[in-house]
């Protein structure tokens, strides 16, 4: 199994992101960088792509010239050709992040409704989980109470956490964790205010 360092935090935004109808999420084997790709890009790359003739260009997608240039803003022109590389890498660097399953979210919550101890509080969670929008509505609960909705991120990104491990260990990646910056700050403030 390959050892790589990971982001689960940016890995958890990713899957967490379930309607992705403004970014899709990749993850680079080589570096663990998430790779957030707008879905304007890549719906003018994939149209583009199978208007042509691409099947034998293996890495060298920097010759792909199409018919018609794409009219795009410079700024654009570095996405478009991570684009590419993203969606024709035969190389198997690159893998799209899946969505994370629904039913599993609303155990989470269910299990974490079990751990509250305020029966009313209890009592709006459990009202909020059902139907549609659950996640939207439990989450609304939460924002009069700041304790529990802080307590919530945590029993959500510890659930998480495990998830993305298993997913990881099916593509055969065993994750080294990296920390957000803002942590990794945190930490080094710690340890220099420690001299």
């Amino acid at each position: 199994m390959k050892k790589l360092r990971v982001n689960f935090d940016e890995i958890q935004k990713a899957m967490e992101d379930v309607v992705r109808d403004s970014f899709d999420y990749f993850l680079d084997l080589r570096t663990g960088e998430i790779i957030a790709l707008s879905e304007d890009i890549l719906s003018e790359v994939r149209v583009r792509l199978y208007e042509g003739n691409y099947d034998d260009i293996g890495d060298n997608i920097e010759y792909i010239q199409f018919d018609e240039e794409p009219d795009l803003p410079y700024w654009m022109e570095d996405e478009v050709e991570l684009a590419l590389e993203v969606l024709l890498g035969e190389d198997g660097r690159y893998i799209r992040i899946p969505e994370r399953d629904s039913s599993g979210a609303h155990n989470i919550m269910a299990d974490f409704i079990e751990t509250v101890k305020d029966p009313a509080l209890k009592e709006e969670l459990t009202n909020a989980l059902d139907g549609k929008g659950a996640f939207r509505r439990f989450k609304n609960v939460l924002i009069d109470y700041p304790k529990e909705r802080k307590r919530w991120h945590g029993y959500n990104a510890k659930a998480m956490k495990k998830i993305i491990i298993e997913w990881l260990e099916s593509i055969g990646v065993k994750p080294e964790q990296i920390y957000s910056k803002k942590k990794k700050e945190g930490a080094d403030y710690a340890r220099e205010t420690k001299l």
